[in-house]
């Protein structure tokens, strides 16, 4: 859209001629003459092409869709082996036919059928918490350092904490698993 209207102030705006504007813009004078007339911009849709060969072996290719649908999905053949079993009773087309055919044919007899399904996450008091670490880069006592940083989320309430170490090794992990205990007794005794 925005080449219309720069086609369209040049020559409202600018006067520009048509042979300029085509010749700036690199654009055939019939593509900048189309513009100045259109209104809208063009939709161009494109359109997979018919399968002419597929024609007379459609049929057998919907028995055998038909049949392997009630198969479980491995023992299914994919579009490909169902080209070689066409080429062997004498299609002469090629593989791109079979495959839009198949993969159309799938969409509209054998779509997936969505259904929606809601699980409420529920979670008692104290029951479960989210952790990660992270990296981070801080100045301590003027010295650029890297730190980790132990990240909590309780599940019931969402609160969140955190904790900084300089290495993450297991005594860190098991200490900062301690931080929201100790920061909830702090907020009792309070």
């Amino acid at each position: 859209m925005d080449i219309i209207y720069e086609i369209r102030r040049r020559h409202s705006v600018q006067k520009q001629t048509v042979t300029a504007i085509a010749r700036d813009m690199g654009l055939s004078r019939p593509t900048v003459r189309k513009y100045l007339n259109t209104v809208e911009e063009t939709q161009y849709e494109r359109v997979q092409p018919a399968s002419p060969k597929l024609g007379q072996f459609e049929e057998q290719l919907i028995t055998w869709l038909v049949e392997e649908a009630k198969l479980p999905r491995p023992r299914r053949r994919t579009a490909h082996r169902l080209f070689e079993g066409l080429q062997e009773i004498g299609y002469g087309g090629a593989y791109d036919g079979v495959q839009r055919f198949v993969k159309r044919w799938k969409s509209t007899h054998h779509g997936p059928k969505l259904t929606e399904a809601f699980v409420p996450l529920l979670f008692q008091p104290g029951d479960a918490c989210q952790f990660d670490w992270s990296h981070e880069q801080v100045e301590l006592g003027g010295v650029l350092q890297n730190i980790k940083v132990a990240h909590f989320r309780l599940a019931y309430s969402r609160q969140m904490f955190i904790a900084a170490y300089l290495r993450e090794m297991q005594e860190m992990v098991l200490d900062a698993h301690t931080v929201p205990l100790r920061s909830l007794a702090a907020c009792r005794h309070v």
